[in-house]
């Protein structure tokens, strides 16, 4: 059985999708295979030429690539839920269409989530193109010692949730940069959710319900997959991991409409209760 499921969500975006596709070709990882799903406008992102060309590259060398289209759009937690639905694997890496990875990136997370089994592990993205703004007050940073991860209840509000600003612009970057980790290793920190690169337990997720809350929601949303992580960390545990190695196209969002926040929507149940300390 292969052992990861990459799972590429897109819409409108042919050009980003084919970078992301291109950075597959070179992980160090090998037992995957890619699983996309579009939801473009027009024609699919992965029926566009330069997106074409890279799935040829990949079936060349042997790696599975399956796409499909799924229309009508009900949203990005639908998506999310409809990728889950097709994952047969232990884990799934759900991977955003403008996402670029370093080749080392699927082994670590790999590695780390054998390790630890917890829910999840997360890349989280960093923007090079703000390499040089320096924001010392938002980089404090909380390591998981002896990589012994736990499950924590963090939602909205709480002190926990102020982790979220570690993963802005390019503080990452700067921490990582800051630490003295050992080529081929890496170290685990607390968080409250990473965005566009995640590595789950499949059937974790799907034992905290995966995205199903996708029938309870507006089709316009966003933080679908915030809702999701902090599920799977009250119960599971989660973390993030450094270095990342994952970079951010820098793409104008394909959901400019914002005002449904799954975490903070009032139309779903609550998260449950602050973590303390």
């Amino acid at each position: 059985m292969t052992q990861v499921d990459v799972l590429i969500p897109t819409r409108d975006r042919p050009a980003a999708l084919a970078v992301t596709l291109s950075a597959l070709i070179g992980q160090t990882f090998g037992d995957f295979r890619i699983m996309i799903l579009d939801q473009s406008d027009g024609q699919a992102g992965f029926e566009a030429a330069e997106a074409q060309a890279v799935i040829r590259v990949l079936r060349a060398r042997g790696r599975e690539v399956l796409a499909s289209r799924n229309l009508p759009r009900r949203g990005l937690a639908q998506q999310r839920q409809a990728l889950l639905e097709q994952a047969t694997a232990p884990y799934v890496l759900f991977l955003d269409d403008d996402v670029i990875l370093e080749p080392g990136v699927l082994d670590r997370m790999v590695n780390a989530l054998a390790l630890t089994r917890c829910g999840f592990v997360g890349s989280a993205v960093i923007g090079l193109s703000y390499a040089k703004d320096v924001r010392p007050l938002q980089q404090r940073v909380e390591f998981w010692e002896g990589n012994a991860v736990t499950p924590e209840r963090v939602v909205p509000g709480s002190p926990e949730w102020a982790r979220h600003l570690l993963h802005n612009a390019a503080n990452l970057w700067h921490v990582q940069n800051a630490q003295t980790i050992p080529p081929g290793r890496w170290r685990l920190y607390k968080l409250a959710w990473a965005g566009g690169c995640v590595l789950y337990d499949r059937l974790k997720l799907i034992d905290c319900g995966g995205f199903s809350f996708w029938r309870e929601v507006p089709p316009e949303h966003c933080g679908e997959d915030v809702r999701a992580q902090l599920a799977v960390m009250a119960r599971h545990g989660g973390c993030g991991i450094m270095p990342s190695g994952a970079y951010h196209q820098e793409l104008p969002t394909t959901v400019p409409n914002r005002e449904v926040d799954l975490p903070v929507w009032r139309g779903l149940a609550p998260l449950g209760v602050t973590a303390s300390g």
